[in-house]
């Protein structure tokens, strides 16, 4: 299994010119708070059901998946597993007040769009392939790529 250093290493190869790396920084977060989004827009009348805590943000699909998510991090780096918790909690709260002035499905679709359109042109500036075409797994290095690259004192 890779560390989270040498996932690092390979996905700063396509990601080496300041242009990209901003769009990047940009549009990776929105992708992930878009899908959140998404997430939180599917009925959960199940994990409502189940959890019974009458607490919205936590009762849905966005949640559970995102646990999950927390899992592949943390066999990665504890640290960026915390990391990545912090930026998923502000993504399911924020998105769950958007969700109360607007339709979440749909401002998270215009969203996710709109990111995807950003990463294609940021990495035809680039000049190479997005890291996710050789390896799945580097939809889920993006978003802690950008949070140790914003966030780091290095």
């Amino acid at each position: 299994m890779k560390t989270l250093e040498q996932w690092f290493e390979e996905y700063a190869v396509s990601h080496q010119n300041p242009k990209n790396k901003v769009i990047h920084y940009i549009c990776v977060p929105a992708i992930y708070f878009s899908v959140v989004g998404l997430l939180m827009s599917i009925p959960s009348a199940i994990i409502a059901d189940t959890l019974q805590l009458q607490a919205p943000i936590i009762e849905n699909w966005a949640f559970v998946v995102l646990l999950f998510v927390l899992v592949f991090y943390i066999r990665l780096s504890v640290a960026m597993a915390f990391k990545i918790a912090i930026l998923s909690a502000i993504c399911l709260v924020a998105n769950y007040y958007i969700g109360q002035l607007v339709p979440l499905w749909l401002f998270s679709i215009g969203v996710f769009v709109i990111a995807w359109i950003g990463q294609f042109y940021g990495h035809n500036i680039e000049g190479k392939k997005p890291s996710f075409l050789k390896d799945l797994q580097f939809l889920m290095i993006g978003p802690a790529w950008v949070v140790e690259n914003l966030f780091s004192k290095k």
